[in-house]
C-alpha cells in the first residue's frame, strides 16, 4: 500500500503536520520526498538538521526630544546581540546560523521599548545544534533588567545522516537513473525537507527526487525544463521496482 502525503506546511516548518507525517511512518517500509534536486541532478543523501529562533529585545520608551535620556533603546541591545550571533557561524563545521527578518520601533521620534529578529540555524546532528541553542541563551539576561533580552527556539528538525537502509534506496534509485541513460551522483547538503522527520521516526527516506533546478528561495529561483520528463520517468520506474521488491513479485 502507498500513501502519497500532500503537505502545505513543509516551507514554515511542518509544525502542523508533523504528527501526521510520523504517525504514516510506521505504516511503510520506505519513503520517498519530491523535494527539487540539486543543480547537477545529484540526490541528496544526507541532510543538516534545522532550528528556528527569535531574539527579542525590551527597554523603556521615550520621546527622543524629551526625554531621550530617560529611554532605554531595545533597538541598540538587539543589535548588540547579532554582531554576535554573526560571530557564531562555522559553514567548515556545518554550522550555519542566519538572522531575519527584524522588527524594531514604531516611530522614529521615540526610543524603541521593543525589538526583535528572526533566525534560522543549520546543524550536522543533535549535539551541534544543543551548541548552538547554549550559545544563543547565553545572551539572555536576567528577568526584569533593562535593556533585557529573551531568546526562544524550536529547532524541531533533526538531522538526516546516511544510514544504510536510506544507502539502498539511493542505489535502488541510482540503478534505475543508469538504465535510463541518466546520471544521479549523490551529495550531502545544509537543506531540509520532510525527509528529515520521516527517517527521524525510522523510515528510511531518499529525497531530491523532483526537478533539477537552483536559486531556491531567492528572485531568480530556477527549473530546468528538459528534467519534468526525466525525473518523472526515474520516479515511477523506481516506484515500480520499488513495489515489487516489497510484494516479492519477479
Amino acid at each position: 500500500a502507498w500513501t502519497f502525503f500532500m503537505n502545505a506546511d513543509e516551507e514554515t516548518g511542518t509544525y502542523h503536520s508533523e504528527r501526521a507525517l510520523r504517525g504514516e511512518a510506521g505504516a511503510h517500509a520506505f519513503g520517498l520526498a519530491l523535494e527539487p534536486a540539486l543543480p547537477g541532478g545529484e540526490l541528496a543523501i544526507e541532510r543538516m538538521g534545522s532550528g528556528q529562533f527569535m531574539i527579542e529585545a525590551t527597554g523603556r520608551s521615550a520621546h527622543v526630544g524629551r526625554e531621550f535620556e530617560k529611554g532605554i533603546s531595545a533597538v541598540n541591545k538587539l543589535a548588540e546581540c547579532l554582531v554576535e550571533v554573526a560571530k557564531m557561524p562555522d559553514a567548515a563545521a556545518g554550522r550555519i546560523i542566519s538572522v531575519g527578518p527584524l522588527e524594531g520601533g514604531a516611530a522614529t521620534n521615540a526610543v524603541p521599548d521593543l525589538a526583535r529578529a528572526w533566525g534560522n540555524a543549520r546543524f550536522p546532528d543533535a549535539q551541534a545544534g544543543q551548541e548552538i541553542v547554549e550559545r544563543l541563551k547565553a545572551m539572555e539576561t536576567p528577568a526584569g533588567e533593562l535593556p533585557g533580552i529573551v531568546v526562544r527556539h524550536s529547532f524541531n528538525r533533526p538531522a538526516k545522516p546516511l544510514i544504510p537502509e536510506t544507502e539502498r534506496l539511493a542505489l535502488a534509485a541510482r540503478a534505475v537513473a543508469e538504465d535510463l541513460d541518466q546520471t544521479l551522483p549523490f551529495k550531502k547538503t545544509g537543506g531540509v525537507c520532510d525527509g528529515n522527520i520521516l527517517q527521524d521516526a525510522g523510515l528510511p527516506t531518499i529525497d531530491t527526487l523532483g526537478v533539477r533546478g537552483g536559486g531556491l528561495h531567492t528572485p531568480g529561483e530556477w527549473i530546468d525544463l528538459s528534467s519534468l520528463v526525466e525525473r518523472c520517468q526515474l520516479l515511477a520506474v523506481l516506484i515500480m521496482r520499488l513495489g515489487r521488491a516489497e510484494s516479492g513479485a519477479g
